[in-house]
């Protein structure tokens, strides 16, 4: 017999496609079917549900008020949809793939938790990961999950090698993800290949003939920094360096020094903000001020850029995969009204709303399914959805059927729309 849901919230609720307001907190909680994740890197179980749904975040660091977000708009879709999905009922917890000494995600995290998910029959999904590089470790546990593959929706990868081969991208990628020989993951936003050409194609539309690349030499930010030397080429645009910043440098002042030197009138930066990333600008600025500094989208939360800095983040660009809010469809104009009112009047990150889209997602494929893994990652692939992004679908490899890329500014300290992008299909090619 199914149970009733009865949930406990701090938050509003909206239940997207049919919007509901929803009376906040003050429900009894009872009990969960499911066996819990972890408390070492998990929440308390959330829901009532007899199958669990998890999200893999690294919710410490400079970016944590950015996933904890993300961790509120699963909720909050959740909630809308009464915990249920079809005939299946729902639980939730919110999973911790960083630690506090990293500062970021850490590769022993990652596979610790994916084993903890592979191993227990409660889990049903992962909504995850943030991170490319706990991407890679965790794809090929959930892979082998039993009675799986267990399936895994990411709302942020954009590494090229985790669905598909190409430019930029290591021997045996994708194949070597999936051991099983099927397929068990997606992600609803564009793999770098199109935020490479969207770069290089903003490069050009700035003026910049020289370009200077530098990337974190993790798998995410020499991906995405390859993918963009690459476009730019195609652009015409000359590359005219190519290195690694060390992330635990304490000056960046010799590289600021060689990009001056070099004649670049602007330098990208292939990596995230937690690699030092804010003193890395900050030396940038001073070493080479009259370069464009150029970002992807592990520079977000943009605030971070700003803090870290010292203020010296102004002008510089920062592309995210995806519309910005106020381009968003009726659906995720409704999600993102609703969950800022629930949320003290802020505004959702970019990513907590492809958060609340790979929710949606799995709703959608789990309702469709008999209920077990390998039933819910079958129609994984097979999902035709609307959802806050727009209408949801993935081809063969897990990768969305729709590809604009934002450009965000930082203006007056905060971040600006700038511009939307969708690449030529040949520069994505090329990248």
């Amino acid at each position: 017999m199914r149970k009733r849901i009865l949930v406990s919230s701090a938050m509003g609720t909206v239940l997207l496609g049919v919007v509901l307001a929803v009376t906040v907190g003050g429900a009894t909680a009872r009990t969960s079917a499911v066996t819990p994740l972890p408390a070492s890197s998990c929440t308390a179980v959330q829901g009532t549900g007899d199958k669990l749904l998890a999200s893999d975040l690294p919710l410490q660091g400079a970016g944590r008020t950015q996933t904890i977000e993300m961790t509120k708009a699963i909720r909050f879709i959740l909630e809308g949809a009464g915990w249920k999905a079809g005939k299946t009922t729902l639980a939730y917890q919110s999973c911790d793939d960083s630690t506090a000494q990293a500062g970021k995600w850490d590769s022993g995290k990652c596979s610790t938790n994916a084993n903890a998910y592979a191993q227990n029959s409660s889990v049903i999904g992962v909504i995850g990961t943030f991170n490319s590089g706990c991407a890679e470790i965790e794809i090929p546990i959930n892979n082998r999950a039993p009675n799986g593959p267990l399936a895994q929706i990411s709302p942020a990868n954009t590494y090229v090698g985790l669905t598909h081969g190409g430019p930029g991208t290591a021997a045996g990628e994708p194949n070597k993800y999936y051991p099983t020989g099927k397929r068990n993951y997606a992600r609803v936003v564009a793999a770098d290949d199109f935020q490479g050409a969207a770069d290089a194609t903003l490069a050009k539309q700035l003026g910049i003939k020289k370009l200077f690349i530098l990337n974190d030499k993790e798998a995410y930010g020499l991906g995405v920094a390859t993918n963009t030397k690459n476009a730019a080429k195609k652009l015409g645009i000359s590359i005219v360096g190519f290195t690694a910043w060390d992330g635990k440098a304490s000056s960046y002042e010799a590289t600021a020094l060689k990009i001056k030197k070099s004649g670049a009138q602007g330098v990208f930066l292939g990596g995230l903000i937690c690699e030092n990333g804010g003193k890395l600008i900050k030396d940038l600025r001073a070493g080479a001020p009259n370069v464009k500094i150029l970002a992807p989208d592990g520079f977000t939360p943009v605030s971070a850029d700003v803090q870290q800095s010292s203020g010296k983040a102004e002008g510089m660009t920062v592309s995210v995969a995806g519309l910005p809010n106020e381009k968003l469809p009726a659906k995720g104009q409704a999600f993102v009204k609703a969950f800022a009112a629930a949320n003290g009047g802020k505004q959702p990150d970019p990513y907590s709303v492809y958060a609340a889209a790979a929710t949606q997602v799995f709703l959608s494929a789990i309702g469709a399914s008999d209920g077990s893994r390998a039933s819910v990652t079958d129609q994984m692939f097979k999902v035709k959805t609307s959802t806050v992004l727009g209408n949801m679908a993935f081809n063969a490899n897990g990768d969305v059927t729709s590809n604009p890329v934002t450009i965000y500014k930082i203006k007056g300290g905060k971040s600006t729309t700038f511009k939307v992008i969708v690449p030529a299909n040949s520069l994505v090619a090329a990248a």
